[in-house]
């Protein structure tokens, strides 16, 4: 559980808002200090609680390897890394690229979610995901 204020809560809320505006999106805490996105209970996202440092983990099929070139990113671990998860983490002081890891959610959720709900997604006016570049 979260035992201080991290100067990175604001964005840790905002792309958890940003995901769970997803359709079908909701919150899955498979074990105690987690608190993930998941779409029809697959996760899609695996982000760090509020008080701890920033950390995210989305699958990129497309992205991947561009995005482990980024001197913060690395392969997921538990074998997750060959299938195309990769996790950022980021330290005290350190600006995340907010609007790059709102993309990746974008291409994790789509990596994830049944067809028909990113059919769904793909229809609706892209006002919520303005700057983010569909697939």
């Amino acid at each position: 559980m979260a035992k201080t204020k991290s100067a990175t809560d604001a964005i840790v809320k905002e792309l958890r808002a940003f995901g769970l505006a997803y359709p079908g999106a909701h919150t899955k805490s498979p074990w105690p200090g987690h608190l993930d996105l998941a779409v029809k209970d697959k996760t899609f996202v695996y982000l760090s609680l509020e008080g701890e440092p920033l950390r995210i983990s989305c699958k990129l099929p497309h992205s991947a390897a561009a995005a482990l070139a980024l001197p913060f990113a690395q392969p997921t671990g538990y074998g997750l890394g060959k299938s195309g998860w990769v996790t950022a983490e980021f330290e005290k002081g350190d600006r995340p690229p907010v609007a790059l890891l709102k993309e990746w959610i974008d291409e994790s959720y789509r990596a994830q979610a049944p067809k028909t709900l990113v059919a769904s997604i793909s229809k609706a006016p892209a006002k919520r995901r303005s700057g983010v570049t569909r697939r």
